[in-house]
């Protein structure tokens, strides 16, 4: 038997590895010299870069940067990146021939003689200006999605406000005419008081409301799970009717962790009126954070994670139906009752933060959502909310 490290393969001629350089048009494909200067050029480059092979060869790589990018030196910092490490991957604007411009996927390798001296660098460009602009694409029609579903869950949350802003303006104005009528200073006090407590109610509750409604950019950031969870449930608890009761349990210490904290608000509220939505009469819905260690059990996810669940005393979902729940426009609901965008936005802010979202279901005994966010893990260690 033949070792398979025995077994010669066959080197191409160097004459065949230049027609395969040269027939390669997608990609722009050439060497360069230690100093940076072109010394090859093949067919793809002079597709994506405008320029034929006699007009470049010879001329420094950073011909084909913006200016902005040679005047802050990033040429010669990939230069010297490749020929420190024997590699340097860029991404960015680059220039062709007529000025225009192309957004570029681009990587430097070293190429070293038999002694391992380097004797130069090989340079493969991409063209990738489409992807970018539908990535672009992409964030601006989630970032209205985001939107969309925020003016959703405004108008399920009217209700409950408006019926609370209506309490503190009885409390309000009956406070002051008491206080206007009566001769007992003490009373008064009292009277003034109670239209302290319900003006400062209801300002809270404004801002809470104008926090949640405000339109911006989708900005990551470190937060506190507690905190946003105080913030949530300040806007829920309008939205539940009386007969349902909501329990709520928090592990103390949680580590921190990285999301948009608007786009995470969004999606308890989408879990939770889906808990809502879930209970026909009375019933209970439990919320629970707790930090959880995996092991892949759940989509392969392993180490430190935040897990947000969500449990109703609903009627529980149809196996049937069960496997469609993050379907962009699956809705179970009546006609107007719910856009069907709502669980799919959970599942697609669950994969964008690097986390899952798991769901089980019994008829007849209801449905737990589990929402996994991974612990932000710096360097030093996990910082914790305390």
């Amino acid at each position: 038997m033949v070792s398979a490290n025995c077994i010669a393969h066959p080197v191409m001629p160097a004459s065949r590895y230049e027609q395969l350089v040269q027939s390669v048009v997608d990609y722009a494909i050439y060497m360069l010299d230690p100093s940076g200067r072109v010394v090859s050029w093949n067919a793809g480059a002079e597709r994506i870069k405008g320029y034929r092979a006699e007009e470049v060869i010879g001329h420094h790589f950073s011909l084909f940067f913006t200016p902005e990018d040679c005047a802050d030196g990033r040429p010669g910092r990939l230069l010297h990146q490749a020929l420190e490490q024997g590699v340097a991957q860029d991404e960015g604007w680059r220039v062709r021939k007529d000025g225009t411009r192309f957004w570029a996927l681009a990587a430097l390798d070293v190429i070293r003689d038999e002694q391992g001296e380097i004797i130069g660098l090989a340079k493969v460009t991409r063209d990738i200006t489409d992807r970018r602009e539908s990535a672009l694409q992409l964030d601006a029609v989630r970032a209205q999605l985001f939107q969309a579903q925020k003016l959703e869950a405004l108008g399920q949350l009217t209700g409950g406000l408006a019926h609370d802003f209506n309490n503190l303006l009885t409390i309000i104005i009956s406070s002051a005419r008491m206080a206007l009528g009566s001769p007992d200073p003490a009373r008064v006090q009292r009277m003034l008081q109670h239209i302290l407590d319900a003006g400062q109610r209801g300002t809270e509750l404004t801002q809470q409301l104008l926090s949640f409604a405000r339109h911006r950019q989708l900005d990551v950031s470190l937060i506190a799970p507690s905190s946003l969870l105080t913030a949530t449930r300040g806007l829920l608890e309008h939205a539940l009717p009386r007969d349902i009761t909501l329990l709520e349990r928090m592990q103390p210490g949680l580590p921190l962790i990285e999301v948009d904290a608007g786009q995470l608000q969004m999606v308890l509220l989408n879990l939770l009126f889906n808990a809502r939505d879930a209970i026909a009469e009375c019933g209970t819905i439990r919320l629970a954070v707790d930090a959880v260690e995996l092991a892949g059990e759940v989509e392969g996810l392993h180490g430190t994670y935040v897990c947000f669940e969500v449990q109703d005393s609903g009627e529980g979902i149809d196996p049937q139906v069960l496997p469609r729940i993050f379907e962009p426009f699956f809705t179970t609901k009546a006609f107007g009752q719910g856009t069907g965008l709502g669980l799919s936005q959970v599942y697609g802010f669950a994969k964008q933060s690097n986390g899952a979202i798991s769901v089980d279901s019994t008829l007849g005994q209801g449905t737990c959502m589990r929402l996994y966010l991974p612990a932000y893990q710096p360097e030093a260690g996990i910082p914790f909310d305390g």
